[in-house]
Protein backbone atom coordinates (compact mmCIF):
# COMPACT_ATOMS: atom_id res chain seq x y z
CA UNK A 1 0.00 0.00 0.00
CA UNK A 2 1.17 3.52 -0.71
CA UNK A 3 3.22 4.87 2.16
CA UNK A 4 1.64 7.52 4.37
CA UNK A 5 3.16 10.34 6.33
CA UNK A 6 2.36 10.58 10.03
CA UNK A 7 -0.06 13.42 9.28
CA UNK A 8 -1.96 11.31 6.75
CA UNK A 9 -2.03 8.08 8.73
CA UNK A 10 -5.45 6.47 9.25
CA UNK A 11 -6.53 4.71 12.45
CA UNK A 12 -5.17 1.19 12.65
CA UNK A 13 -7.93 -1.41 12.77
CA UNK A 14 -7.14 -4.81 14.26
CA UNK A 15 -8.07 -7.92 12.31
CA UNK A 16 -10.48 -9.04 15.00
CA UNK A 17 -12.51 -5.86 14.37
CA UNK A 18 -12.99 -6.65 10.68
CA UNK A 19 -16.19 -8.64 10.69
CA UNK A 20 -18.22 -8.07 7.57
CA UNK A 21 -21.14 -10.49 7.14
CA UNK A 22 -21.47 -11.74 3.57
CA UNK A 23 -25.16 -10.85 3.31
CA UNK A 24 -24.78 -7.08 3.79
CA UNK A 25 -26.55 -5.02 1.11
CA UNK A 26 -24.24 -2.48 -0.54
CA UNK A 27 -25.03 0.49 -2.79
CA UNK A 28 -22.55 2.01 -5.23
CA UNK A 29 -22.98 5.74 -5.98
CA UNK A 30 -21.12 7.24 -8.96
CA UNK A 31 -21.44 10.77 -10.39
CA UNK A 32 -22.43 9.89 -13.95
CA UNK A 33 -21.78 7.45 -16.78
CA UNK A 34 -21.34 9.40 -20.03
CA UNK A 35 -19.06 6.65 -21.37
CA UNK A 36 -16.65 4.03 -20.04
CA UNK A 37 -13.59 6.02 -19.01
CA UNK A 38 -11.29 5.72 -16.00
CA UNK A 39 -13.76 6.55 -13.23
CA UNK A 40 -16.44 4.35 -14.74
CA UNK A 41 -14.01 1.42 -14.93
CA UNK A 42 -13.28 1.89 -11.24
CA UNK A 43 -17.03 1.79 -10.49
CA UNK A 44 -17.33 -1.42 -12.54
CA UNK A 45 -14.49 -3.02 -10.57
CA UNK A 46 -16.20 -1.99 -7.31
CA UNK A 47 -19.37 -3.77 -8.41
CA UNK A 48 -17.41 -6.93 -9.21
CA UNK A 49 -15.41 -6.81 -5.98
CA UNK A 50 -18.33 -6.28 -3.62
CA UNK A 51 -20.98 -8.14 -5.61
CA UNK A 52 -23.05 -4.95 -5.76
CA UNK A 53 -26.17 -5.07 -7.92
CA UNK A 54 -27.42 -1.50 -7.36
CA UNK A 55 -25.76 1.61 -8.80
CA UNK A 56 -27.07 5.14 -8.23
CA UNK A 57 -25.98 7.80 -10.71
CA UNK A 58 -27.15 11.19 -11.97
CA UNK A 59 -26.85 10.38 -15.68
CA UNK A 60 -26.47 7.11 -17.55
CA UNK A 61 -25.63 7.10 -21.26
CA UNK A 62 -23.97 3.67 -21.49
CA UNK A 63 -25.10 1.32 -24.23
CA UNK A 64 -26.80 -1.99 -23.33
CA UNK A 65 -23.77 -3.80 -24.79
CA UNK A 66 -21.36 -1.92 -22.50
CA UNK A 67 -23.51 -2.65 -19.46
CA UNK A 68 -23.77 -6.34 -20.34
CA UNK A 69 -19.97 -6.55 -20.55
CA UNK A 70 -18.93 -4.43 -17.58
CA UNK A 71 -22.02 -4.31 -15.31
CA UNK A 72 -23.75 -7.70 -15.70
CA UNK A 73 -26.76 -8.04 -13.43
CA UNK A 74 -26.44 -4.45 -12.15
CA UNK A 75 -29.49 -2.16 -11.93
CA UNK A 76 -28.88 1.56 -12.62
CA UNK A 77 -30.95 4.11 -10.73
CA UNK A 78 -30.79 7.57 -12.34
CA UNK A 79 -31.96 11.06 -11.44
CA UNK A 80 -35.09 12.62 -12.96
CA UNK A 81 -32.80 14.87 -15.06
CA UNK A 82 -31.63 11.80 -16.97
CA UNK A 83 -35.00 11.80 -18.75
CA UNK A 84 -34.66 15.34 -20.16
CA UNK A 85 -34.59 15.20 -23.98
CA UNK A 86 -31.07 15.30 -25.46
CA UNK A 87 -29.58 15.78 -21.98
CA UNK A 88 -26.44 13.86 -23.02
CA UNK A 89 -25.46 16.96 -25.04
CA UNK A 90 -25.46 19.40 -22.13
CA UNK A 91 -25.61 17.45 -18.84
CA UNK A 92 -22.36 19.03 -17.59
CA UNK A 93 -24.03 22.44 -17.81
CA UNK A 94 -26.56 21.28 -15.21
CA UNK A 95 -23.87 21.12 -12.49
CA UNK A 96 -25.74 23.68 -10.37
CA UNK A 97 -28.65 21.19 -10.02
CA UNK A 98 -26.51 18.15 -9.25
CA UNK A 99 -26.08 18.66 -5.47
CA UNK A 100 -29.86 18.69 -5.01
CA UNK A 101 -30.29 15.76 -7.42
CA UNK A 102 -27.74 13.52 -5.70
CA UNK A 103 -29.47 14.16 -2.36
CA UNK A 104 -32.71 12.69 -3.71
CA UNK A 105 -31.33 9.16 -3.96
CA UNK A 106 -32.61 7.12 -1.01
CA UNK A 107 -29.87 4.67 -0.03
CA UNK A 108 -30.81 4.54 3.65
CA UNK A 109 -32.11 0.95 3.41
CA UNK A 110 -28.66 -0.36 2.47
CA UNK A 111 -26.17 -1.64 5.01
CA UNK A 112 -23.15 -0.02 3.33
CA UNK A 113 -22.53 2.79 0.86
CA UNK A 114 -19.48 3.13 -1.39
CA UNK A 115 -19.25 6.34 -3.40
CA UNK A 116 -17.02 6.86 -6.43
CA UNK A 117 -16.73 10.63 -6.64
CA UNK A 118 -15.17 13.27 -8.85
CA UNK A 119 -17.88 15.78 -7.99
CA UNK A 120 -21.23 14.91 -6.44
CA UNK A 121 -21.73 11.29 -5.38
CA UNK A 122 -19.99 11.79 -2.05
CA UNK A 123 -22.92 14.02 -1.01
CA UNK A 124 -25.50 11.22 -1.01
CA UNK A 125 -27.49 11.28 2.24
CA UNK A 126 -26.71 8.42 4.64
CA UNK A 127 -27.66 7.39 8.16
CA UNK A 128 -25.17 8.05 10.99
CA UNK A 129 -24.88 4.29 11.61
CA UNK A 130 -24.48 3.48 7.90
CA UNK A 131 -20.80 2.97 6.94
CA UNK A 132 -19.79 5.14 3.98
CA UNK A 133 -16.51 4.65 2.12
CA UNK A 134 -15.67 7.29 -0.49
CA UNK A 135 -13.16 6.84 -3.30
CA UNK A 136 -12.24 10.32 -4.56
CA UNK A 137 -11.07 10.65 -8.16
CA UNK A 138 -10.77 14.40 -7.61
CA UNK A 139 -12.35 17.26 -5.69
CA UNK A 140 -14.61 19.14 -8.12
CA UNK A 141 -11.98 20.47 -10.54
CA UNK A 142 -13.93 23.38 -11.97
CA UNK A 143 -15.15 24.59 -8.57
CA UNK A 144 -11.75 24.88 -6.90
CA UNK A 145 -8.24 25.54 -8.22
CA UNK A 146 -9.16 24.77 -11.84
CA UNK A 147 -12.01 27.32 -11.82
CA UNK A 148 -10.06 30.05 -13.59
CA UNK A 149 -8.80 27.74 -16.31
CA UNK A 150 -12.32 26.46 -17.04
CA UNK A 151 -13.82 29.96 -17.09
CA UNK A 152 -11.08 31.24 -19.39
CA UNK A 153 -11.43 28.35 -21.81
CA UNK A 154 -15.21 28.88 -21.86
CA UNK A 155 -14.60 32.62 -22.41
CA UNK A 156 -16.72 33.49 -19.39
CA UNK A 157 -15.56 36.88 -18.16
CA UNK A 158 -17.54 39.16 -15.87
CA UNK A 159 -20.55 39.68 -18.08
CA UNK A 160 -24.00 38.53 -16.87
CA UNK A 161 -23.38 34.89 -17.83
CA UNK A 162 -19.90 34.86 -16.31
CA UNK A 163 -21.10 36.37 -13.03
CA UNK A 164 -23.94 33.82 -12.85
CA UNK A 165 -21.53 30.91 -13.38
CA UNK A 166 -19.16 32.25 -10.73
CA UNK A 167 -22.05 32.49 -8.27
CA UNK A 168 -23.10 28.89 -9.02
CA UNK A 169 -19.51 27.75 -8.49
CA UNK A 170 -19.37 29.60 -5.18
CA UNK A 171 -22.51 27.77 -4.04
CA UNK A 172 -21.05 24.49 -5.23
CA UNK A 173 -17.88 25.05 -3.19
CA UNK A 174 -19.95 25.63 -0.05
CA UNK A 175 -21.91 22.39 -0.58
CA UNK A 176 -18.79 20.44 -1.53
CA UNK A 177 -16.87 21.48 1.59
CA UNK A 178 -19.81 20.61 3.83
CA UNK A 179 -20.37 17.13 2.40
CA UNK A 180 -16.66 16.23 2.60
CA UNK A 181 -17.19 15.28 6.27
CA UNK A 182 -19.91 12.71 5.57
CA UNK A 183 -17.90 9.58 4.67
CA UNK A 184 -16.31 7.54 7.43
CA UNK A 185 -13.18 6.96 5.36
CA UNK A 186 -11.86 8.73 2.25
CA UNK A 187 -9.53 7.22 -0.31
CA UNK A 188 -7.63 9.20 -2.95
CA UNK A 189 -6.63 7.82 -6.33
CA UNK A 190 -3.19 9.50 -6.27
CA UNK A 191 -0.80 11.45 -4.08
CA UNK A 192 -1.84 14.60 -5.95
CA UNK A 193 -5.53 14.11 -5.11
CA UNK A 194 -4.64 13.22 -1.51
CA UNK A 195 -2.87 16.58 -1.19
CA UNK A 196 -5.88 18.40 -2.69
CA UNK A 197 -8.23 16.65 -0.25
CA UNK A 198 -6.10 17.82 2.65
CA UNK A 199 -5.91 21.40 1.35
CA UNK A 200 -9.56 21.79 0.34
CA UNK A 201 -11.41 19.68 2.92
CA UNK A 202 -8.93 19.45 5.79
CA UNK A 203 -9.27 15.66 5.84
CA UNK A 204 -6.65 12.94 5.66
CA UNK A 205 -6.97 10.37 2.91
CA UNK A 206 -5.17 7.20 1.94
CA UNK A 207 -3.86 6.70 -1.58
CA UNK A 208 -5.24 3.64 -3.37
CA UNK A 209 -4.25 3.65 -7.03
CA UNK A 210 -7.00 2.74 -9.55
CA UNK A 211 -6.96 -0.75 -11.07
CA UNK A 212 -5.09 -1.31 -14.34
CA UNK A 213 -5.83 -4.64 -16.08
CA UNK A 214 -2.18 -5.47 -16.73
CA UNK A 215 -2.91 -8.95 -18.07
CA UNK A 216 -5.10 -7.70 -20.93
CA UNK A 217 -2.68 -4.99 -22.09
CA UNK A 218 -0.57 -5.96 -25.09
CA UNK A 219 3.19 -5.73 -24.48
CA UNK A 220 5.44 -4.74 -27.39
CA UNK A 221 9.20 -4.63 -27.18
CA UNK A 222 9.67 -3.38 -30.72
CA UNK A 223 8.33 0.14 -31.30
CA UNK A 224 7.25 1.94 -34.48
CA UNK A 225 8.25 5.48 -35.45
CA UNK A 226 5.12 7.32 -34.24
CA UNK A 227 4.18 8.97 -30.95
CA UNK A 228 0.70 8.70 -29.45
CA UNK A 229 -1.51 10.86 -27.27
CA UNK A 230 -4.81 9.46 -26.02
CA UNK A 231 -7.62 11.03 -24.02
CA UNK A 232 -11.10 12.43 -24.14
CA UNK A 233 -10.56 15.60 -26.18
CA UNK A 234 -11.62 18.19 -23.61
CA UNK A 235 -9.81 21.46 -22.80
CA UNK A 236 -8.12 20.44 -19.55
CA UNK A 237 -6.38 17.47 -21.24
CA UNK A 238 -4.27 20.07 -23.14
CA UNK A 239 -4.00 17.98 -26.31
CA UNK A 240 -3.67 21.32 -28.10
CA UNK A 241 -0.17 21.75 -26.64
CA UNK A 242 0.92 18.34 -27.91
CA UNK A 243 -0.41 19.06 -31.39
CA UNK A 244 1.25 22.46 -31.58
CA UNK A 245 4.54 20.97 -30.41
CA UNK A 246 4.44 18.33 -33.15
CA UNK A 247 3.54 21.01 -35.69
CA UNK A 248 7.01 22.36 -34.91
CA UNK A 249 8.52 18.90 -35.44
CA UNK A 250 7.21 17.97 -38.91
CA UNK A 251 9.51 14.96 -39.22
CA UNK A 252 7.86 13.27 -36.22
CA UNK A 253 4.49 11.55 -36.56
CA UNK A 254 1.81 11.90 -33.88
CA UNK A 255 -1.34 9.73 -33.60
CA UNK A 256 -4.23 11.28 -31.63
CA UNK A 257 -6.65 8.77 -30.10
CA UNK A 258 -9.98 9.94 -28.71
CA UNK A 259 -12.98 12.13 -29.34
CA UNK A 260 -14.66 14.99 -27.52
CA UNK A 261 -15.88 18.56 -27.69
CA UNK A 262 -12.52 19.89 -28.87
CA UNK A 263 -12.07 17.44 -31.73
CA UNK A 264 -13.01 19.81 -34.56
CA UNK A 265 -10.78 22.59 -33.27
CA UNK A 266 -7.84 20.23 -32.77
CA UNK A 267 -8.17 18.80 -36.28
CA UNK A 268 -8.06 22.31 -37.70
CA UNK A 269 -4.96 23.01 -35.62
CA UNK A 270 -3.04 19.91 -36.71
CA UNK A 271 -0.37 19.71 -39.40
CA UNK A 272 0.03 16.90 -41.96
CA UNK A 273 2.27 14.85 -39.65
CA UNK A 274 -0.61 14.40 -37.17
CA UNK A 275 -3.28 11.69 -37.59
CA UNK A 276 -6.61 11.44 -35.79
CA UNK A 277 -8.11 7.97 -35.35
CA UNK A 278 -11.08 8.87 -33.10
CA UNK A 279 -12.53 6.44 -30.60
CA UNK A 280 -11.19 2.92 -31.15
CA UNK A 281 -12.23 -0.56 -30.04
CA UNK A 282 -10.19 -1.40 -26.98
CA UNK A 283 -8.05 -4.05 -28.67
CA UNK A 284 -7.07 -1.64 -31.46
CA UNK A 285 -6.40 1.16 -28.98
CA UNK A 286 -4.11 -1.07 -26.93
CA UNK A 287 -2.26 -2.15 -30.08
CA UNK A 288 -1.59 1.44 -31.15
CA UNK A 289 -0.36 2.42 -27.68
CA UNK A 290 1.82 -0.69 -27.38
CA UNK A 291 3.69 -0.03 -30.62
CA UNK A 292 4.15 3.73 -30.14
CA UNK A 293 7.62 5.19 -29.64
CA UNK A 294 6.25 6.99 -26.56
CA UNK A 295 3.00 8.42 -25.20
CA UNK A 296 2.92 12.22 -24.84
CA UNK A 297 0.47 13.84 -22.43
CA UNK A 298 0.32 17.53 -21.46
CA UNK A 299 -2.69 17.58 -19.12
CA UNK A 300 -2.76 17.46 -15.34
CA UNK A 301 -4.50 14.16 -14.60
CA UNK A 302 -5.71 13.21 -11.15
CA UNK A 303 -4.21 9.77 -11.78
CA UNK A 304 -4.33 8.74 -15.44
CA UNK A 305 -5.24 5.10 -16.12
CA UNK A 306 -4.34 5.69 -19.77
CA UNK A 307 -0.80 6.60 -18.72
CA UNK A 308 -0.49 3.49 -16.56
CA UNK A 309 -1.79 1.32 -19.42
CA UNK A 310 0.89 2.76 -21.69
CA UNK A 311 3.50 1.71 -19.15
CA UNK A 312 1.99 -1.78 -19.00
CA UNK A 313 2.39 -2.04 -22.78
CA UNK A 314 6.09 -1.19 -22.47
CA UNK A 315 5.62 2.32 -23.87
CA UNK A 316 7.59 5.19 -22.28
CA UNK A 317 5.78 8.30 -21.03
CA UNK A 318 6.52 11.96 -21.75
CA UNK A 319 4.14 13.80 -19.45
CA UNK A 320 3.47 17.04 -17.61
CA UNK A 321 5.09 16.74 -14.19
CA UNK A 322 2.10 17.52 -12.02
CA UNK A 323 -0.78 15.31 -10.96
CA UNK A 324 -0.94 11.54 -11.15
CA UNK A 325 1.95 11.33 -13.61
CA UNK A 326 4.33 11.84 -10.69
CA UNK A 327 3.03 8.61 -9.13
CA UNK A 328 3.22 6.71 -12.40
CA UNK A 329 6.49 7.70 -14.10
CA UNK A 330 9.87 6.51 -12.89
CA UNK A 331 11.77 9.59 -13.99
CA UNK A 332 14.74 9.44 -16.34
CA UNK A 333 17.89 10.59 -14.52
CA UNK A 334 16.48 9.94 -11.04
CA UNK A 335 16.18 6.13 -10.88
CA UNK A 336 18.07 3.15 -12.22
CA UNK A 337 15.26 1.74 -14.38
CA UNK A 338 13.38 4.79 -15.71
CA UNK A 339 10.06 4.53 -17.52
CA UNK A 340 9.74 8.05 -18.92
CA UNK A 341 10.35 11.73 -18.32
CA UNK A 342 8.37 14.72 -17.07
CA UNK A 343 8.32 18.34 -18.20
CA UNK A 344 7.69 21.21 -15.80
CA UNK A 345 5.43 23.65 -17.68
CA UNK A 346 2.29 23.37 -19.76
CA UNK A 347 3.71 25.13 -22.81
CA UNK A 348 4.29 24.15 -26.43
CA UNK A 349 8.02 24.70 -26.05
CA UNK A 350 8.21 22.48 -22.96
CA UNK A 351 6.50 19.62 -24.80
CA UNK A 352 8.79 20.04 -27.80
CA UNK A 353 11.93 20.09 -25.65
CA UNK A 354 10.78 16.99 -23.75
CA UNK A 355 10.25 15.02 -26.97
CA UNK A 356 13.67 16.08 -28.27
CA UNK A 357 15.27 15.13 -24.95
CA UNK A 358 13.59 11.72 -25.13
CA UNK A 359 14.99 11.19 -28.63
CA UNK A 360 18.48 11.75 -27.28
CA UNK A 361 18.06 9.44 -24.29
CA UNK A 362 15.49 6.85 -25.39
CA UNK A 363 18.00 3.99 -25.24
CA UNK A 364 18.01 4.42 -21.43
CA UNK A 365 14.30 3.55 -21.18
CA UNK A 366 13.52 -0.13 -21.76
CA UNK A 367 10.04 -1.58 -22.46
CA UNK A 368 10.57 -4.25 -19.80
CA UNK A 369 11.20 -1.57 -17.16
CA UNK A 370 7.97 0.20 -18.17
CA UNK A 371 5.98 -3.03 -17.90
CA UNK A 372 7.44 -3.89 -14.51
CA UNK A 373 6.68 -0.39 -13.26
CA UNK A 374 2.99 -0.85 -14.13
CA UNK A 375 2.63 -3.95 -11.95
CA UNK A 376 2.22 -1.56 -9.00
CA UNK A 377 -1.23 -0.66 -10.36
CA UNK A 378 -2.67 -4.17 -10.77
CA UNK A 379 -6.33 -5.08 -10.30
CA UNK A 380 -5.38 -7.57 -7.57
CA UNK A 381 -3.66 -4.86 -5.53
CA UNK A 382 -6.68 -2.54 -5.93
CA UNK A 383 -9.12 -5.22 -4.80
CA UNK A 384 -7.03 -6.09 -1.74
CA UNK A 385 -6.63 -2.46 -0.62
CA UNK A 386 -10.26 -1.51 -1.28
CA UNK A 387 -11.51 -4.54 0.66
CA UNK A 388 -9.33 -3.57 3.59
CA UNK A 389 -10.56 0.04 3.41
CA UNK A 390 -14.21 -1.01 3.50
CA UNK A 391 -13.58 -3.15 6.58
CA UNK A 392 -11.89 -0.18 8.23
CA UNK A 393 -14.79 2.14 7.32
CA UNK A 394 -17.18 -0.31 8.99
CA UNK A 395 -15.03 -0.47 12.13
CA UNK A 396 -14.69 3.33 12.29
CA UNK A 397 -18.44 3.78 11.93
CA UNK A 398 -19.11 1.29 14.72
CA UNK A 399 -16.72 3.04 17.06
CA UNK A 400 -18.19 6.45 16.34
CA UNK A 401 -21.66 5.14 17.08
CA UNK A 402 -20.55 3.08 20.09
CA UNK A 403 -21.98 -0.05 18.51
CA UNK A 404 -20.31 -3.28 19.54
CA UNK A 405 -19.65 -5.91 16.85
CA UNK A 406 -22.32 -8.62 16.87
CA UNK A 407 -21.47 -11.77 18.78
CA UNK A 408 -20.02 -14.52 16.59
Amino acid sequence: MHSLSRADAQPVVRNDDLRRPSDLRLAIVHDWFPSLRGGERVAAEMCRLFGATEVFTLFDFLSPETKAEHFPGVTFHTSPANRIPFVERYYRGLFFLCPALIEQFDVTDYDLVVSSSAAFSRGVLTRPDQPHLCYVHSPVRYAWDEQFSYLNQARLGFGPKGILFRYFLHRLRTWDARTAHGPDLILANSSFVRARIRQIYGRSARTVFPPVPIEEVEFAQQKDDYYVTASYLSPYKRTDLVIQAFNRMPSRHLVVVGEGQQERRLRELAGPNISFVGHLPRSEYLRIVAHARAMVFAGCEDFGITLAEAQASGTPLIAFGRGGARDIVRILGEVERPSGLLFKRQTVEAVKEAVEHFECCKSSIHPEACRQNAVRFSVERFRRELNQALDEAIALNRRRNAISPPAQ
